[in-house]
């Protein structure tokens, strides 16, 4: 019985590569998202703009990630749809 050898594997691992080169600065998924850090007031605010400005009905507007930091500051990531179409 013959010897069973593995292909290689340098085009594969090219390929990769440039997949990532190209990849590169393009932002991922289909999501815009902005990430803020604001007192709670401040970050109500901004989360009302965004839901103002983008409805969730058309948007898919909501509020990603969110935590409580001290002095009562905000860090909190919004995303969006790029557009309603």
């Amino acid at each position: 019985m013959a010897k069973q050898t593995t292909p290689p594997l340098d085009g594969l691992k090219r390929r990769i590569d440039r997949h990532r080169q190209e990849k590169a600065g393009k932002p991922s998924g289909m999501f815009v998202r902005e990430t803020f850090l604001l007192s709670r007031e401040e970050a109500r605010e901004k989360a009302r703009e965004w839901f103002d400005a983008f409805p969730k009905a058309a948007y898919w507007t909501e509020v990603e990630s969110w935590r409580q930091l001290e002095g009562d500051r905000i860090e909190f990531t919004m995303r969006r749809l790029p557009s309603a179409d």
